[in-house]
């Protein structure tokens, strides 16, 4: 029974411990939001690859199995895949007569989302093997012989430590 005279309030023992509850909330908090934005990233590099992947395919199937880009120039990669072409790969702005083909992107090669060249669209055109290019500013990397498109990034994922977004 508290006296006449006695002021109400928090013991030091009892703020030191709603201290140290809220700091271990803290540590394991904090680290789990700091993944949400790294696994964000992974998805949406899985999520572009795959767009990319796809227009690339659907634009060979329509082309009797010659791949976007086939000359090696960038910018007749993005023509192909964001304009709408003819049987032989030529390009038009509008549909119309042999212009049946296409689009297969909208808008514009989407932007690498993770590592140093994050935001970066340009596209590196290769006929043999690709392999990043730490030098260049280039998002993706694509072997127009192949068909196949990476990302231009050698970092670790969380996902999976052991491989890097340019094996995907």
């Amino acid at each position: 029974m508290r006296g006449p005279n006695k002021k109400r309030g928090f013991s030091l023992v009892e703020l030191i411990i709603v201290i140290v509850i809220l700091g271990v909330i803290a540590a394991i908090a904090v680290p789990r939001i700091s993944r949400g934005a790294k696994g964000a990233d992974e998805s949406a590099v899985r999520q572009d690859l795959g767009i990319l992947r796809t227009a690339i395919e659907m634009y060979a199937a329509e082309h009797s199995g010659k791949y976007p880009g086939a000359d090696g120039n960038e910018s007749t990669l993005q023509n192909q895949l964001l304009k709408y072409s003819d049987k032989q790969g030529a390009t038009s702005d509008t549909k119309t007569g042999n212009y049946i083909y296409g689009p297969y992107l909208r808008k514009q090669i989407p932007p690498l989302p993770v590592g140093p060249k994050a935001g970066y669209t340009a596209v590196k055109m290769v006929n043999t093997g690709p392999a990043v290019d730490e030098t260049g500013d280039f998002g993706w990397i694509y072997n127009y012989a192949a068909g196949s498109i990476i990302a231009n990034c050698d970092d670790a994922t969380e996902a999976e430590p052991n491989a890097t977004y340019d094996q995907w």
